[in-house]
């Protein structure tokens, strides 16, 4: 068969050396990255198997892939009955991910590798009723603080995790805009100042996501877990095979819109059992005098917030441990409609409260089980957040390392080696860029 004009230059180059891998060679690159990322296969003959790939054409994209700095073949494994192979990991350490989470009271930034493990982090206090432009200035400030603290951090990409659902149509790789997602922030590039200021792509999801992801991935997750947030707001997010399910939309788990009835009295979720409805509800009953110990803490302290409530409960306080209840209750009747659709190996309650008390987790559990049909509970467990605060930073990260890795996205950086040579990125810089020109500071990113 005559040689092509193709393969004759291949064949050129490799008696030169290494030679430089063709667009063509992307594909194979991206399979052979994330088999080896995944931890899918960790030997150059497990590659071959799994890939289904030549050993030649294993071995020349190995060596582009060590050249990129993306894996590294430094180690040897066991030895079974022959020479000991060398094994493949990858290079979890060539990059950083910047993550951040902004819930209605506090802020948490920290910076992870490539593999989403959490390096760094720090919380501190916030309100975000505060202007966007406050907010972006703060997070601008603690992300270069972090940075400063690492050796050599080369940047991959951004994460953040907001209280509010992302909306997008499912198809999009990364975050090109500012999506209106609480009030006032459709007036401020959030998204657009972040990638001006770093140079990365930005990733948003809301906390409920990313919540699901940390625990998923650094939790208890396994198989099919249903995650619930109770807080001021009430939502679910569901993971499957380490993967998340985010809908048509991105407004997946809104279940503290799902009206709820107690006696005469019907409302959301939200309004019923959310953080609010007990802290009032326990602010009613230091008022009528059911509750001593709420009394007192109203007296010392001039309001109920539910975390008084909740340890009012802890206590043996009867009128705290009924009010826990009736919340546990109703959020459980939620949840078991979900179960018994989603049929989940694992359902996880989180929030301060749900994790603080053991009432109203009890009453959930209760009213999960005695409404699941016996196939869906035979097996299926009811357990309290393993991850606490930590698990929107972890899942933020693991938001942006599936986003890079992602086939997609995957394929149009990785013969440069870093994200920011996707071309899809560098059209979206230059949008932004000239947007900064034409409307001068009002887009100019804080001066920090």
């Amino acid at each position: 068969m005559p040689t092509t004009a193709t393969e004759q230059t291949d064949e050129h180059t490799r008696r030169k050396g290494r030679p430089r891998v063709s667009e063509t060679a992307a594909p194979s690159l991206v399979d052979i990255l994330n088999l080896v990322r995944t931890e899918k296969a960790n030997t150059r003959q497990a590659i071959e198997r799994h890939s289904e790939l030549g050993r030649a054409v294993v071995a020349d994209r190995l060596g582009t892939l060590g050249e990129l700095g993306l894996i590294d073949e430094s180690e040897l494994g066991t030895a079974t009955g022959g020479r000991a192979p060398r094994l493949v990991r990858f290079a979890a350490d060539r990059g950083r991910i910047l993550v951040a989470t902004l819930d209605q009271t506090a802020f948490g930034v920290g910076i992870a590798d490539l593999a989403g493990s959490l390096l760094m982090e720090h919380h501190e206090a916030a309100e975000l009723t505060q202007p966007v432009s406050a907010l972006a200035e703060r997070l601008i400030t603690l992300f270069r603080w972090i940075l400063e603290r690492q050796a050599d951090p080369q940047l991959y990409g951004i994460s953040i995790s907001v209280p509010g659902a992302v909306p997008d149509g499912g198809g999009a790789l990364f975050q090109r805009s500012t999506p209106g997602i609480l009030p006032g922030w459709e007036s401020f590039p959030l998204v657009e100042t972040l990638i001006a200021t770093f140079n990365a792509p930005v990733w948003l999801r809301s906390s409920v996501e990313t919540m699901t992801m940390g625990e998923f991935h650094a939790g208890a997750g396994r198989n099919t877990m249903l995650f619930v947030k109770v807080g001021k707001r009430i939502g679910a997010g569901l993971a499957n095979d380490g993967a998340l399910f985010r809908g048509a939309q991105g407004a997946v788990g809104l279940i503290g819109s799902v009206p709820v009835t107690v006696g005469d009295r019907t409302g959301t979720l939200e309004a019923m059992a959310g953080s609010d409805h007990i802290a009032q509800a326990g602010k009613v009953a230091a008022e009528h005098g059911a509750s001593p110990i709420l009394a007192e803490q109203m007296r010392r302290a001039g309001d109920i917030t539910a975390l008084d409530v909740a340890q009012a409960a802890q206590m043996g306080d009867a009128a705290a441990i009924d009010i826990l209840a009736q919340s546990g209750r109703l959020i459980g009747q939620v949840v078991a409609t979900l179960a018994n659709m989603l049929n989940p190996a694992l359902i996880v309650l989180s929030g301060s409260i749900a994790q603080t008390n053991d009432i109203l987790l009890a009453a959930a559990r209760e009213a999960i089980y005695g409404a699941c049909h016996p196939l869906v509970s035979r097996d299926m467990q009811i357990i309290r957040s393993q991850m606490g605060s930590s698990s929107g930073l972890v899942g933020a990260a693991i938001i942006a390392t599936e986003g890079l890795f992602a086939p997609a996205m995957l394929r149009d950086w990785i013969m440069a080696g870093r994200p920011q040579a996707h071309s899809l990125f560098q059209q979206v810089k230059d949008e932004i860029a000239r947007r900064n020109t034409m409307v001068g500071d009002t887009m100019r990113p804080p001066d920090v």
